[in-house]
């Protein structure tokens, strides 16, 4: 039967997590050991991330800061001023991600300033155009030549070609002149 005043018959919280005596004590005390001792075996961070690192993800913001520590304590060592440049993440902490860019420009940026919505960069290492083409084969019509350092949405990608847009045009891009996506990554 419920006590008096209690809703649904749960107990005040207060008189929940009380620690009643010497012993109660001690046992509050070894359960938040426990738990900071489980963060420490995890690198430091306060929650396993369930994506696996790395990642590439691209930023969501049309503006963002990229700072040289996890946190707005830390001043900021670069902005990004264009929505949708893919962006690895290599590193996790809290709300915190620590991310590259495809010239290895690094450092932090808030989890909420990117997203899952996969982009790619055309091969930014070198000085020649790149074929789009019509089908995943390397003998079907080429729809347009694409100029290194261009930015592409990506659709699928199947480890060897990606099915891409860039501007009005789409078609398929060998994946690896792609910085965006890993060598034989399926999407």
């Amino acid at each position: 039967m419920a006590k008096r005043g209690a809703p649904f018959g749960f107990l005040p919280a207060r008189r929940q997590i009380r620690p009643r005596g010497r012993l109660g004590f001690v046992r509050v005390t070894l359960a938040i050991l426990l738990v900071a001792a489980s963060a420490n075996a995890t690198g430091g961070r306060a929650e396993a991330g369930s994506f696996p690192l790395p990642r590439f993800v691209s930023l969501k913001a049309s503006s963002a800061n990229l700072r040289v520590g996890p946190g707005v304590g830390y001043s900021i060592k670069w902005v990004f001023k264009r929505r949708g440049i893919p962006l690895e993440i290599y590193q996790e902490y809290g709300n915190w991600r620590r991310v590259r860019d495809w010239d290895g420009s690094s450092g932090w940026i808030h989890h909420s300033l990117l997203s899952g919505r996969r982009t790619g960069i055309v091969a930014p290492w070198s000085k020649d155009r790149l074929a789009l083409y019509a089908k995943p084969a390397a003998d079907s019509a080429i729809v347009a030549w694409l100029e290194p350092r261009v930015e592409l949405r990506l659709s699928w990608c199947d480890g060897q070609w990606c099915a891409v847009a860039a501007g009005p045009s789409m078609g398929f891009i060998k994946q690896a002149g792609l910085w965006g996506v890993y060598p034989g990554e399926v999407l």
